[in-house]
């Protein structure tokens, strides 16, 4: 039982439950999921449809701050991609076709790993601190994006592109099933190959690993790669699903609900020691909490402020720190406890 409540998952795991418990309660059907035509519809299937966006996100995050990093211009590879993608689709001439999202996508993807590239060069070649490296395509890339679509708000009707955000495979939401192989995928190389551990390594000590002969510079490159291609595919998600490329609302303050989902899940902004688990349970949290808070029908106005509160209260619980002081605070209760009663069976003999 102790070794359970020490496991880093253990109070991520809670405070998911305890949301979903209390959403439960206040209306019943929020676990109900129905099949209608061999799709599966319900509140759950919505949030994990809804998470993919920011699921893909917070994992390029997890992997770049493992490696002592952050990125700060997540958000604007989004803008960028869905603004690529839909610019191309737009100027053809049969929106509808596959081969033509094919390109788009191929396009978009290729667009946002070259700005991945441009992260990677700057911290790990060139030397440049990870939040002014990354800053510089978070002021900058929104302008690209804008530039892409010359300041309108570009929107298509194209059926193969609204599938991805929208479409079922299965049974399940395709999007959610595009964040899952992503999460297989890097589970598999992070902790089945000696990437997982290189990577760990670089972040809890550079120098240190690169005097015992890891190559640090290419795992810290390959880190800002992969969060920028993921960045893509979550920009092409948001605007499949809301069938238009927005330069300035495409991923809004997406990397800071990210780098939160990432600490949620357990991880350490200070490097090393990363969960992919641990990031999946934030990011299922975090989307959890926006439909709480779309369902009691906080105003839009007032809803960032109760969204600070809850992640305050869930912090809280997740504290080690706190976890220590309430122990000591039960130990010093019943020593009290057991004083109070001996000197009471003094006091009686």
């Amino acid at each position: 039982m102790k070794a359970i409540l020490k496991h880093r998952l253990f109070w991520p795991v809670v405070a998911l439950l305890a949301l979903i418990a209390i959403n439960t309660i206040a209306r019943p059907q929020f676990i109900l999921v129905t099949v209608r035509n061999g799709e599966l519809y319900g509140a759950l299937i919505d949030i994990l449809r809804n998470s993919a966006p920011l699921m893909l996100v917070a994992l390029g995050m997890t992997i770049v701050i493992a490696t002592r990093g952050i990125d700060l211009s997540v958000g604007a590879i989004m803008a960028v991609s869905g603004a690529v993608a839909l610019t191309i689709i737009d100027g053809s001439p049969d929106p509808g076709n596959l081969g033509t999202v094919a390109v788009a996508l191929a396009v978009a993807l290729a667009v946002s790993l070259v700005l991945g590239v441009w992260n990677g060069f700057l911290v790990s070649i060139v030397g440049i601190q990870p939040i002014i490296a990354t800053l510089v395509l978070m002021l900058a890339g929104r302008g690209v994006a804008l530039l892409i679509t010359e300041g309108f708000i570009t929107t298509v009707n194209s059926a193969p592109y609204e599938f991805i955000a929208t479409g079922y495979l299965l049974a399940l939401p395709f999007a959610f099933l595009i964040w899952v192989a992503a999460v297989a995928v890097i589970a598999l190389f992070e902790r089945r190959t000696a990437l997982g551990v290189l990577t760990e390594a670089v972040g809890i000590n550079p120098e240190a690993s690169r005097l015992a002969g890891v190559r640090a510079r290419g795992i810290v490159f390959g880190a800002y790669v992969l969060s920028g291609g993921l960045a893509g595919v979550a920009g092409i998600i948001y605007s499949s699903n809301i069938r238009a490329a927005d330069a300035n609302a495409a991923g809004l303050f997406i990397e800071l609900y990210a780098i939160l989902a990432v600490v949620l899940g357990g991880t350490s902004l200070m490097g090393g020691k990363f969960t992919i688990a641990g990031t999946v349970i934030g990011v299922l949290t975090i989307q959890t909490l926006e439909a709480t808070i779309l369902f009691l029908g906080v105003p839009s106005a007032q809803s960032p402020v109760f969204f600070a509160i809850v992640v305050i209260v869930v912090v809280l619980v997740q504290s080690p720190r706190l976890h220590r002081w309430a122990r000591g605070a039960l130990r010093s209760a019943s020593a009290r406890n057991r004083t109070d009663a001996g000197s009471r069976a003094g006091v009686a003999s």
